[in-house]
């Protein structure tokens, strides 16, 4: 049974191979649009997972921006708030009157605790109303200055109700010099008139060092800014502008790719509290996406802007490797199946040159024997189902041999080929058909044609001969003449398809019989032939 069941699907593979053989050669432009398609169909799903490559490479850099902005945040509002609480607990104690009574020692022991001594604390001062030190952490005995100029001075002076304030960057006039900002709370007198500040200076350093241990790329930023859009700190670096006076980094005047408009952009562009923005910043004009967080606890905006050059990066390099491969490998695909295409084609002209020759005659282009033998079966069935006329007409190159032996054999190939054309040129009718019956002879097959119609296309290749005037010094009038038997009639008339050739060829010998160069009409209601000869 297993042996049965293998022959019979190997029986089946087969002809479904034979049947895909046969179609693919009947349509070998299929092929080569079935191949075009799949190529481009292999090339759109390339891109398509490209396409979707990119959005989840976008989508993985926009959490990875709101992650480091997380990170940051907390970092940052951290210690803003235990710088926060220190402002508070001077200004809980500036309030008490008996920790104002305390000797200096004692007093900057109270209000500052150990704050002073954290590791980017710049400056730990209070200053008295007229913007003088009046309390140092530094010291007991108060450093000298006056920074009632400062705007973390100025603002908590001229209004009761802020809170702590967070200054614009800027270059200390003391301490160590470095790029700092002042933390500052108000200090009220007992009758709630203006007792001074107490301000924080934070070097900038912090900043610096918490913003470079994040990956951000090569063109990545980070920049925390006042929601009034103050640069308070970024990375790239934040450089101060010219040494003024003041010394101070003017508002967007920080990171070199940083821009201000930018980033009130992105604020606009959102209501919540937190949100994201695609946007050209103006001093580099690299798109970047920018990520934002708010502080709950103080009015400032941490951004933290990834380039699309570095989000994209990977990507890109990814998809030049697979888009170039997949484009070769579609125009190497398209390519083969043109080849093949073509193999094809030619295999098929071949096949039809094959089929061609195999049913013709090599020398005169005519229908050969074994080709005759199928049109002479099928036209007699027809006949015989039809119940039509069907005529033969055999012809015959009178003296051949003769001709051959005196002009040689190129010269009678030649005679051939002319008599040949004659045929075919006095048959018209799509459904008639000549062929080489063997040597010098040449049947011709006429469907429903009768006696009287068969004659007169005998006379017409007769006459065409003649017109010829190929020379021939062996031939009744020095020229090439033909000898054409005629027979037509039903298949009631002739037993088959044979019988009528045989009496088309009987009159053919009957012509050469009574002289050549003639043609003769068997009829098929006598019991002989009876001749007509044509001038």
């Amino acid at each position: 049974m297993r042996g049965a069941s293998q022959a019979w699907y190997g029986k089946v593979l087969d002809r479904v191979s034979g049947l895909t053989t046969k179609w693919l050669l009947a349509h070998p432009m299929t092929v080569v649009w079935g191949g075009t398609t799949l190529a481009a169909v292999m090339l759109l799903l390339c891109a398509i997972v490209l396409a979707q490559s990119r959005r989840d490479a976008y989508e993985f850099s926009s959490e990875t921006a709101r992650n480091v902005a997380l990170i940051a945040q907390r970092d940052i509002d951290r210690n803003l708030e235990l710088y926060s609480l220190s402002l508070q607990a001077v200004v809980d104690g500036y309030a008490d009157p008996e920790v104002m009574r305390l000797p200096m020692h004692l007093r900057r022991q109270v209000l500052f605790d150990r704050a002073a001594t954290a590791k980017y604390l710049q400056l730990l001062v209070v200053l008295d109303a007229k913007g003088n030190v009046a309390i140092d952490a530094a010291g007991d005995v108060p450093r000298n200055g006056n920074f009632a100029f400062r705007d973390y001075f100025t603002v908590l002076r001229d209004n009761p109700q802020v809170g702590l304030y967070i200054s614009k960057p800027f270059i200390p006039l003391i301490g160590n010099r470095e790029l700092s900002i002042a933390l500052s709370r108000r200090l009220n007198n007992p009758d709630g008139s203006f007792g001074g500040v107490t301000v924080i200076l934070v070097s900038a350093r912090y900043f610096k060092d918490l913003f470079s241990g994040l990956a951000l790329g090569p063109n990545g930023t980070i920049t925390l800014f006042e929601t009034n859009g103050t640069v308070v700190a970024g990375s790239p670096d934040l450089s101060a502008d010219s040494p003024d006076s003041s010394h101070e980094v003017s508002q967007g005047g920080g990171s070199a790719a940083f821009d201000v408009a930018a980033e009130r952009q992105l604020i606009a562009a959102s209501t919540a509290d937190d949100g994201s923005l695609v946007t050209v910043p103006a001093p580099d004009h690299v798109p970047r996406l920018y990520t934002f967080k708010h502080f709950a606890e103080f009015p400032l905006v941490l951004s933290v802007g990834l380039a699309e050059s570095d989000i994209y990066a990977a990507w890109t390099r990814r998809a030049l490797w697979i888009g170039s491969l997949m484009l070769i490998f579609g125009v190497a695909f398209v390519s083969l199946t043109l080849m093949f295409a073509r193999q094809l084609n030619q295999r098929m002209r071949a096949q039809a040159e094959l089929q061609l020759l195999a049913r013709t005659d090599g020398l005169t282009g005519l229908s050969n024997r074994r080709t005759l033998d199928e049109i002479l079966d099928g036209e007699w069935r027809r006949a015989k189902r039809a119940g039509s006329a069907l005529a033969v007409l055999f012809v015959d190159i009178d003296w051949f041999k003769d001709f051959n032996d005196t002009y040689g054999h190129q010269a009678g190939d030649d005679a051939l080929i002319e008599v040949a054309l004659c045929i075919m040129h006095a048959i018209r009718r799509p459904g008639d058909r000549a062929a080489r019956y063997g040597g010098e002879e040449f049947l011709v097959v006429l469907p429903d044609t009768g006696a009287a119609a068969a004659l007169a296309i005998a006379e017409k290749i007769h006459s065409a001969v003649q017109a010829l005037a190929i020379t021939h010094q062996h031939g009744a009038h020095g020229r090439i003449s033909v000898s054409v038997g005629v027979a037509s009639g039903t298949t009631d008339d002739y037993s088959s398809a044979s019988a009528l050739v045989r009496a088309a060829d009987d009159a053919m010998y009957q012509a050469k019989s009574t002289g050549r160069d003639k043609v003769v009409v068997y009829e098929a209601s006598q019991a002989a032939a009876r001749e007509r000869s044509v001038a």
